[in-house]
């Protein structure tokens, strides 16, 4: 299993991913093998999933250069040391280690998994090494309309996703709306694309009973975003200036809201970005906790908050489903026709509004505060012990 978001990483909810399926596929007769990154690689660590990586599990670190931190000079760097991304370095130790990985252990088949792209390129110089099967893994889609934004960063990825289609055994996609969408763009691998959604942990994060949701007369009603905020692919802006545009309206408000963005990556941005809104007295920015902490965190949110804008339209965040387990409503910002919007009406989870509209998320901010909270139901099903019962009959089948 190639992929570089894997413990002590933290940051990325897809490190959620890999870790259960490897905690699960032992049940299914399959013994992981994981390759990774060394722990220097990775910008933020945090200790608190590493006793979920199951002991018998054997876990290669390969070290892995970051363009952005290691290989700049006064704060620049060039570009072909990051493309297809900061990681490229990787590429090489990695191959080392799963050669060596592969001649001790044996393995039957090979699975990568994206973001980021450094991971397939391993896993295909591997397949080609070795004859080994393939699982092109894709969290997300790679080069689409839009993304990437830069030229050259758009070219490098479609290198790297012509390779999966042509040479991968099978490719897995977390929507079917990508699965699709690939099916056209590589019709000869049509029958080759899998889907398999992300979900969340049953054991790490149980499911709770039903409890009274927090909201009364005093207490403000508190929105949480849990996670990553990225400028152009979850871009907070109009609902800043709904929150904005709500309080020039009603400055009483600013006792009744609060918004949160914890871990949201880029926090000196988005602090700018409120300043600028005006929006201070409502909407703040709060640093890393670890995992657990941050479900209990969901748990106590009057509301989960959800952004995706329309450039990613064929992904749904993995944050989703640790959302749809919780029980708490869910304000989902995003494109109504994109996956997540759908995903999120599929499940019930409660108000949409579109992410670029101020005055929709304003319209949907005053029905959250005027009127009772919708119920939901968490989602039970949507947990990894049924995705990785499919992965593993993927993996029966090659």
């Amino acid at each position: 299993m190639i992929a570089f978001h894997f413990p002590p990483h933290s940051g990325s909810s897809g490190i959620q991913r890999t870790l259960r399926f490897a905690q699960r596929l032992p049940a299914h007769g399959w013994e992981p093998i994981v390759l990774t990154a060394s722990n220097w690689s990775y910008e933020h660590t945090s200790p608190a999933l590493l006793g979920d990586i199951p002991p018998t599990t054997p876990v290669y670190r390969a070290w892995a250069f970051d363009a952005k931190r290691h290989l700049s000079l006064r704060g620049h760097y060039l570009g072909a040391l990051a493309r297809p991304d900061r990681w490229r370095s990787w590429w090489l130790p990695a191959v080392i280690h799963g050669l060596l990985a592969i001649r001790k252990h044996k393995p039957d088949v090979i699975w990568s998994t994206f973001p980021i792209a450094s991971a397939h390129r391993i896993a295909a110089t591997l397949s080609r090494l070795t004859g080994l099967p393939w699982v092109a893994d894709l969290r997300d889609p790679m080069a689409h309309d839009g993304y990437p934004r830069e030229q050259a960063m758009w070219d490098a990825y479609a290198k790297v996703e012509r390779r999966v289609f042509s040479s991968a055994t099978a490719i897995v996609t977390v929507t079917e709306g990508c699965a699709a969408y690939y099916a056209a763009r590589y019709p000869d691998a049509a029958s080759r694309i899998h889907v398999i959604k992300n979900a969340h942990d049953p054991e790490a994060t149980p499911i709770p009973a039903r409890r009274a949701l927090p909201r009364d007369d005093k207490a403000p009603l508190t929105l949480l975003h849990s996670g990553i905020v990225y400028p152009w692919e979850r871009d907070p802006r109009a609902l800043l200036g709904a929150v904005g545009a709500l309080l020039a309206k009603k400055p009483e408000l600013a006792r009744q809201l609060r918004i949160v963005f914890r871990a949201p990556g880029d926090e000196a941005w988005l602090s700018a970005e409120i300043a600028a809104a005006g929006v201070g007295a409502v909407v703040s920015v709060a640093p890393a906790i670890p995992f657990r902490e941050a479900v209990a965190e969901m748990l106590d949110a009057s509301v989960l908050l959800i952004l995706q804008a329309g450039n990613c339209n064929l992904q749904i965040p993995a944050k989703l489903y640790e959302y749809a387990h919780t029980g708490r409503p869910v304000l989902t910002l995003s494109d109504p026709s994109g996956e997540t919007w759908k995903e999120s009406q599929r499940l019930g989870l409660g108000p949409c509004a579109p992410l670029d509209d101020a005055r929709a998320i304003e319209g949907a901010l005053i029905n959250l505060l005027t009127r009772p909270l919708p119920e939901v139901s968490p989602a039970a099903n949507e947990d990894y012990v049924a995705r990785t019962g499919a992965l593993a009959a993927l993996l029966d089948a090659l």
